[in-house]
Order: structure tokens, then sequence, then C-alpha cells
């Protein structure tokens, strides 16, 4: 029986919900406070303590560490742009500033491993790079474009692989080309927050879970169980940013739905391939992305049922069924030996979507405000390298990070309801349909073409 909801899998692999934190015990005056227990929160307050270990820093979290997108995910560790090029490369750091931020993130990659390591967090990490798959002509040509693209921005390493040498990694049905890049890295994201959790904590850093912060304000967190005074405020609250006062239209709460297989047997694992833990990605316009996971099960995602009306957040991970049957369809489609494997698990989650798709962090030391997000999907590393640079932007540490083209930026807000509403869902209508037309055609549709234009996806 199909487990739906229940946070994540990731979290039921552990065994449930963490082990409760205390709350808020009531007013208090701080160094720094932190909303939000996710990567970005807790990645920003560790290099809050490595940079300057006397402050004193809390974590403010509504539910418990890990409850939103961070223990959700699909578990890549990947230095893939949380944006678009072309916008970035608006900034006053122009071409380069890209290609410095797109270093950074591979940097950043092998940094959350050697921190891992450092402080002994077993997240199932091997790092053995990211394969993306084209399933008909019309996807290569999208494919090679793409690579093409990554060579005339300078990223380093990328492969082209035909359909023979793509098939011996894993034997995806239909396979036309491929491209793999070795700059991801498989984790378990449960794993990753418990054990970074810890770690913060063990380096002085309080957590203070099952508190709801009622408004953020310039030196103040307000709460439903007192208030907070800090030098400096950090809003870390990434998919659930609309829930805040004046938020609703600052980031758009994308939701992303996954599902997880029963462990695979060896016999369909021989016919399937995928001996590494490389993850799997596709070139469909309504895209999946996948994982085999240290237990030997498949969890795949994609966007199913995209945004709710209002920007409504959580329903405790609740998956529509709808849902569950296309990313079923989806894997069996890509790899028809796991038809009969039955799925043990289904569970979304939302994640952070600017008005340009684009991410950002942002500090004014005149306010003492700052956040990190907006990762658009891409937020583990990218989480990880945001609360890293505004733990410098705080201190004052003047860094080749803080000096990259995400830092600073102003973003327009997305349009009132019911436009949103109208606007994402039938982008994603659009999308699913011109998959549907390149599969009958196998013509480039235009109709995905219009979605980007019209939404300013990149």
């Amino acid at each position: 029986m199909t487990i739906n909801g229940s946070v994540s899998h990731w979290w039921t692999d552990l065994g449930g919900a963490p082990a409760p934190r205390p709350v808020l015990p009531g007013p208090r005056e701080v160094d720094v406070a932190i909303v939000g227990a996710g990567y970005t929160g807790l990645w920003a307050a560790y290099y809050l303590k490595i940079l300057r270990p006397t402050l004193e820093v809390v974590v403010i979290e509504r539910e418990f560490a890990g409850f939103g997108a961070s223990g959700r995910n699909g578990g890549w560790l990947t230095a893939a742009l949380p944006g678009s090029r072309a916008v970035l490369a608006k900034r006053p750091t122009g071409r380069q500033g890209v290609i410095d931020f797109e270093a950074e993130l591979r940097g950043q990659v092998d940094e959350v491993i050697a921190v891992c390591a450092e402080h002994g967090i077993d997240a199932d990490i091997v790092k053995s790079g990211e394969l993306t798959v084209a399933t008909s002509d019309v996807q290569r040509a999208r494919l090679r474009a793409g690579y093409d693209a990554d060579i005339g921005w300078e990223v380093p390493d990328a492969e082209w692989l035909d359909a023979a040498a793509a098939g011996q990694r894993i034997a995806v049905a239909g396979l036309r080309a491929a491209t793999w890049t070795p700059h991801c890295a498989r984790i378990h994201p449960a794993k990753l927050i418990q054990g970074l959790a810890k770690a913060v904590e063990q380096l002085g850093v309080s957590i203070f879970e099952d508190t709801s912060v009622t408004s953020i304000e310039p030196h103040v967190v307000n709460t439903d169980r007192g208030t907070v005074r800090a030098e400096h405020v950090l809003r870390c609250t990434e998919g659930f940013t609309a829930s805040l006062p004046g938020e609703r239209r600052t980031w758009l709460p994308m939701n992303s739905s996954m599902i997880a297989t029963d462990p695979i047997p060896p016999l369909i694992w021989e016919q399937i391939g995928w001996q590494g833990a490389e993850v799997l990605g596709d070139e469909a316009h309504a895209y999946i992305y996948a994982q085999r996971t240290a237990d030997d099960r498949i969890a795949i995602g994609g966007r199913g049922v995209p945004y709710r009306y209002g920007s409504k957040t959580d329903n405790d991970g609740t998956t529509h069924e709808a849902t569950v049957s296309q990313l079923s369809t989806a894997l069996h489609r890509l790899l028809p030996p796991t038809r009969g494997v039955p799925i043990a698990h289904a569970w979304s989650g939302v994640l952070g979507v600017p008005r340009d798709w684009s991410a950002t962090v942002s500090y004014d030391a005149g306010t003492g405000l700052g956040y990190s997000g907006g990762y658009v999907g891409h937020g583990v590393t990218a989480a990880s390298l945001g609360g890293r640079t505004l733990a410098e932007l705080v201190t004052g540490e003047r860094t080749e990070r803080t000096r990259l083209p995400w830092v600073n930026r102003t973003v327009q807000r997305w349009e009132p309801e019911p436009l949103r509403w109208i606007g994402v869902r039938s982008l994603y209508v659009a999308y699913h349909q011109a998959d549907k037309r390149e599969l009958a055609t196998g013509k480039s549709s235009a109709i995905a073409k219009a979605a980007d234009l019209i939404s300013r996806k990149p």
C-alpha cells in the first residue's frame, strides 16, 4: 500500500519526524535570529558560527528542522544554476559574474561533502554526476543546444554521450543521447538536514521548533511564543515565504511531487543498469528528476499539480492521485522493467520561485534584514551557498561569493490572484501538452516556446 504524505519518504525512512526540540521559551535578545530551519537557515547558522564563534545565533522553526523542501527534495547536490544566465548577466558583473557563480556552485558541491565528512554526517552521499537524457529527436536537439550553451559559458567537464554510451550507464527506453556532468552528488535529504542540525547545535546554535513567526521587522522577529530581538534577522523560508505578512507575492510556492518504489530486486537492476549513483533527469518540458537510493529504490519527481490558489503551501506532503499516476507512468515509460515494482510512497513539497525565475541573496546592513532563496528547484547546493553568503554579508566579509550577481538584486513581485493561479496552471498544462504533441509528431512544439515567453521562464 502506497503511503501518501507523512511529509516524505526520506523522513519515513528514518522512522518519522525527529524528536521534537524545545519551543522558544519566551522573549529574548540575540545577535542573529534566523527564521526557518531548512538548508538555508542551518547553513547560514553553520557559517556564522565558523566565522564568528562568539555570536549568539537562534533558529526559529514553525514545524521541525527539515519539514519543508529540505526534507522532501530529490536529493540532487547539483551545481545547476538556480536561475537564468541571461537575467543574471544583466547585473554589473556581466557575463563573467555568471561564469564565476557557476564555478562557486561547483565548489560548493565539494564543500558540502567536505563539511559532512568533517562532522560525521552520513547522508548517503555519492558523487557520481548527473545524467540528462533525451528520448526523442526533438529532445535530443534541445539537449544539444543546452550542451553547446554550457560550453559557451565555460562550464567544464560536461560530456556528450550518444545513445549507446548513455545506455551503458542507464538503459532508458527510447534513448537518443545524453549529457553527463561530474558536478553532482546523490544524497539522502533528511539525513543531511538531520546531521546539519546536530552539527550547528554542537557549535552552540539554538534551534526552537513548534514556534510560529507572525511577522518580521528590522531587528525584530515576532512569534506566538514571544518576541526575539536581534541585530541581524535572516529570513530563510523558501517555499513558505508567502505565509509571512507582506510576502504573498514575493516568491511563488511551486509544488513538486515525488514517488519512491519498493526496493528493486537485483534481477530488475540487471535490466536497468544504473550501477552507479548518478542522478537522472530528462529533457521533457514537464521534466522528471530521479535517483537510485542507497537501499535500491528509485525516487522520481516532477511538477504534477504545480500551484495552489492563493499561494497555499502544505498539506503534510499529501499528493494528488493523478500526480502519483503521472509520475508512475513516467517511471515506467523511461524504465519499463519497473512496471511491476510497487510504489511505496508519494509526497509533495513546495519550492520558491521568483518572478524572473532566478534566486537571490540579500542583506541590508541598515535594517539588519537579510534573506536567501527562490532557488527554482535547484536548492540543495544553492541553499548552502546562499547561507554561506548570508553569513559573510552579516559579518562584513568581502569574498568572491559576496560579489556574485545574485547578491542584493531587486526582483519584481508576482501578479495578484487570480492571474497568478491562471498563469501558472496554464503554463504547466502547456508543457504537458507540448510533450504529448512532440511525442506524437516528432516535431518541436510551439506551445512550450509560447509558454516560456509569456512566463519569462528561462
